[in-house]
């Protein structure tokens, strides 16, 4: 990690950078050896991962009860969880060895208030009800609503980590969000004040205006 980014993820995770830093630990050796990040993303977890997941933080209201569709390697779920203590997190992925992964690493690093659900988003419906929904590279949008606005219940937030096609992911997936019930839908910056290449987030909002972080 140069200074810059040092920077940074003091600024993000203050106090608990330690922990972001055995995450990043955890990322770079058995997350590689056990096939949840390719070999050449080590030189750049910190910038083009870790940090562009945790700055969504900042449209999270606190207190949150937080459900992150299709967790994988902990981006951005565990990315939140370290930089939000106040929220309680719930890890969904459908694969057993990314979920033992995501355990060993909660362990490890002693979180409390994150939990992981070995379901498909489909199947946590069920037992899963949230104020925000989050999700990175999962699915388009038009398909990634149908797996997470019914998580919310019928009021809340879906936070989707997307690149520059955003804009057109949300015209595309218009008919899908309104049938779902979304109110609004906007692609938003996070991270502008920090990050060199701020994050594009597109944020669905479900049922009755409430805190939005």
């Amino acid at each position: 990690m140069d200074i810059e980014t040092g920077r940074v993820a003091t600024q993000i995770f203050a106090d608990r950078l330690e922990l972001a830093e055995r995450y990043v630990a955890h990322l770079a050796s058995s997350g590689i050896e056990r096939g949840l990040i390719g070999p050449r993303e080590v030189p750049r977890l910190w910038d083009r991962h870790v940090l562009n997941c945790a700055v969504i933080t900042e449209f999270i209201p606190s207190d949150a009860h937080v459900a992150d569709v299709g967790s994988g390697a902990g981006l951005p779920g565990l990315c939140i969880a370290i930089a939000r203590p106040d929220l309680r997190v719930t890890l969904i992925e459908p694969l057993e060895r990314r979920v033992l992964w995501l355990e060993e690493v909660i362990a490890d690093l002693g979180l409390s208030g994150v939990e992981v659900l070995r379901a498909r988003a489909e199947q946590a419906v069920q037992s899963v009800d949230c104020d925000v929904v989050t999700a990175r590279a999962v699915s388009a949008l038009d398909k990634l609503v149908t797996l997470t606005l019914p998580l919310l219940h019928g009021n809340g937030q879906l936070l989707a980590i997307k690149g520059r096609s955003a804009q057109e992911e949300v015209a595309a997936a218009a008919k899908a969000i309104r049938k779902l019930g979304g109110r609004s839908a906007e692609v938003l910056v996070a991270g502008a004040d920090v990050l060199a290449e701020p994050t594009t987030v597109v944020r669905i909002q479900v049922g009755e205006p409430g805190p939005v972080g």
